[in-house]
């Protein structure tokens, strides 16, 4: 859309990835001006260095497994090799339709005029891009995140890279350390195993994917050794030194571990650098937007949405604030966002999905002598059986009252969480679920089992 005279608009919003495009649609459609600014691509991290390109890269490994492994199904095939080129063709592909679509949304709506360019914040209700200004009667933050590093890290792209430069390898390393064991590092871990890369992982914390439920850890720690995934946990690095091979981590204790290149999977840190986020009067703490839970700034008229706001680094979490911010501006007083009620997937193989609380969470909330669990192992499951997958469904409960926290871990479970998250929001004890059918077969009856079994009447489960 072309830029009207008039550059006071009811929103200015800040950012054009999940976030601020999510808050710029819904604004729209609440019959709000809106200027959207974005220095890089509509769509943000997620569709461009994130979520899309790196669930590209896992299923093109889900199907090298499935091609190395067909003979147990009966099928004769054989795994010639890894094409990266055609690979990253694919994975590109994706990104472009998607990025096409997201285009013709924003670019066709007359409510929204789209800025390219970096912008600053420069007066309380204003932003400034190439010199010109924008004012608006609300403005959102949605700037979003970069690939943090650590100091004593050299980041250079080639040997020692983040993720944003995993993600347009053109090779095949032979060997790869990863350092960091969360969501970032498990899924790049589980692709390169599956390209057939040797890959090492190095956690500074006690366990793989610390924050999630610790069964759920142990179970994709029992699945990386069965594939053959290395890692070493609670071992801080200390040094890294290039070797005339690839690179050498040295971590605490004196260990080393040699390899091709090192993945920096530290996670993401807040892009507030240098915008005037401090100099306008927001309140912030170590780069990240402080709000409260109506998302707003200690500024008046001025809200953050998304990565720059602690907790969840998600981009379901950035779409949902960014209704949520455009309701609010509309007079609309939507519900406050539960953060414990928002769906968690690490898409590694085997996959975790996780909503509410884990044990640990619930028993400190409610205390121990309240919580009740159950384990549901997908080893009873006819679906699961057939994929040839393990894991397992838990439920945390308050003893007499809702589930509060439901935790899967196996193949393609991220699928069954839509169920999970009702479940959890809506407060639903496991006698209520109970009574609802679940097709058969499906890894979906996993959950039904379970609910089952707490609510006292286990069918294909003890209790």
């Amino acid at each position: 859309m072309s830029e009207p005279n008039d550059t006071t608009f009811d929103i200015v919003i800040l950012g054009g990835g999940s976030g601020g495009y999510a808050a710029a649609l819904r604004a729209a459609q609440l019959d709000l001006s809106v200027a959207l600014i974005e220095k890089s691509k509509l769509g943000g991290t997620c569709l461009h260095n994130g979520c899309i390109p790196t669930k590209a890269l896992l299923h093109a490994a889900e199907i090298a497994d499935q091609t190395r492994e067909s003979e147990q199904f009966g099928v004769k095939a054989e795994l010639v090799g890894i094409d990266m080129k055609a690979v990253n063709s694919y994975k590109d592909g994706v990104i472009s339709r998607l990025y096409k679509g997201l285009q013709g949304l924003v670019g066709g709506n007359k409510k929204i005029t789209f800025v390219a360019g970096a912008g600053k914040l420069v007066g309380k209700n204003v932003v400034e891009v190439d010199g010109k200004r924008y004012t608006g009667r609300n403005v959102v933050l949605a700037s979003g995140s970069y690939a943090k590093s650590l100091p004593g890290l050299d980041v250079d792209g080639e040997r020692i890279i983040t993720s944003d430069h995993a993600l347009t390898l053109d090779r095949i390393p032979s060997s790869a350390i990863v350092l960091g064991g969360g969501v970032i590092g498990v899924e790049f871990a589980s692709v390169w195993k599956s390209f057939g890369v040797d890959v090492t992982i190095v956690e500074a914390l006690p366990r793989l994917v610390a924050a999630e439920d610790e069964e759920s850890s142990k179970a994709l720690e029992r699945a990386f050794r069965k594939r053959k995934i290395n890692f070493k946990v609670g071992k801080p690095f200390e040094k890294v030194e290039k070797t005339d091979k690839g690179v050498k981590l040295t971590i605490q204790g004196g260990d080393t571990v040699e390899a091709e290149l090192l993945l920096v999977a530290v996670g993401r840190g807040p892009n507030t650098a240098g915008l005037g986020y401090e100099e306008q009067g927001v309140k912030m703490d170590r780069g990240y937007v402080l709000t409260d839970e109506r998302l707003r700034t200690s500024v008046p008229n001025v809200y953050a949405v998304g990565d720059i706001v602690p907790g969840l680094q998600l981009a379901h979490r950035g779409f949902q604030q960014g209704i949520f911010v455009a309701e609010e501006i509309a007079g609309k007083n939507p519900a406050v966002i539960d953060e414990a009620g928002i769906p968690r997937v690490t898409y590694c193989d085997p996959e975790l999905a996780s909503v509410g609380l884990t044990e640990a969470k619930a028993k400190e909330q409610y205390g121990a002598d309240k919580i009740k669990t159950y384990n549901y192992n997908l080893g009873g499951n006819g679906k699961s059986q057939i994929l040839k997958t393990a894991g397992h469904v838990k439920l945390v409960r308050v003893d007499d009252g809702p589930v509060v926290g439901v935790h899967m871990v196996g193949a393609r479970v991220g699928e069954l969480i839509g169920e999970a998250q009702l479940i959890y929001n809506w407060e639903a004890y496991p006698a209520e679920v109970a009574q609802l059918v679940h097709a058969h077969p499906t890894q979906n009856e996993a959950l039904g089992e379970a609910h089952l079994a707490l609510a006292g009447k286990p069918l294909h489960a003890h209790a």
